[in-house]
């Protein structure tokens, strides 16, 4: 049984919101009230990780507050020309240290970044889910972002995210437009690998 959504189909019965959620660029002018924006936060902030640790810090900014410009001002120049936009911008760091059960003093983490991006999907499925959308990149100034916005040594910024009320395609420059749709998935065999991989 294959589940369709957002012009995209699955290949097996998976909930209609993985479908439904995807990285627009068209935004609307809506401006996201802040306890919408904790709430998706929220949710970002109970994914799983390494031993509990959290790793993750959620930096932010909704437009028209007074540390929007510096965060927009972080963007590469492509980035800035959409995500102006966006009702926010969220700048996600992570931890590279952390305290396990025991221990006295914190050891490296291996799994800081893979911790911070279960936060990120669940972000962007509890925008959705509240008829937002969410859009990460990684063209952005990362040095910028960690001096600027003050990030304390042994934390990595791993990406930004615009949200926005998704908006028509015709709100974008042409070129950008043309690859507004949502993006499809290599068919599910060439990603899951039963066993391992193959042998050489």
């Amino acid at each position: 049984m294959t589940v369709q959504a957002n012009f995209r189909t699955a290949e097996h019965p998976i909930n209609p919101l993985f479908l439904e959620r995807w990285s627009p660029r068209a935004f609307t002018d809506e401006a996201i009230p802040e306890a919408e924006l904790l709430t998706i936060l929220e949710a970002a902030h109970w994914a799983p990780s390494s031993y509990n640790s959290q790793p993750w810090r959620f930096l932010y900014a909704r437009r028209g507050t007074p540390s929007w410009d510096r965060f927009l001002g972080l963007l590469n120049e492509f980035n800035q020309s959409w995500a102006k936009n966006a009702a926010a911008l969220v700048i996600i760091v992570s931890n590279s240290l952390m305290l396990t059960p025991g221990a006295e003093k914190p050891v490296p983490s291996h799994s800081h970044s893979f911790d911070a991006g279960a936060a990120w999907g669940s972000m962007a499925l509890q925008a959705t889910l509240l008829g937002w959308q969410a859009h990460g990149m990684v063209g952005f100034d990362l040095d910028r972002a960690f001096a600027e916005l003050n990030v304390p040594q042994g934390y990595r910024v791993e990406a930004a995210i615009a949200i926005g009320r998704q908006g028509d395609k015709s709100l974008l420059p042409e070129r950008m437009a043309a690859r507004e749709v949502p993006s499809t998935r290599k068919p599910l065999a060439e990603v899951v690998l039963e066993g391992g991989f193959p042998a050489a």
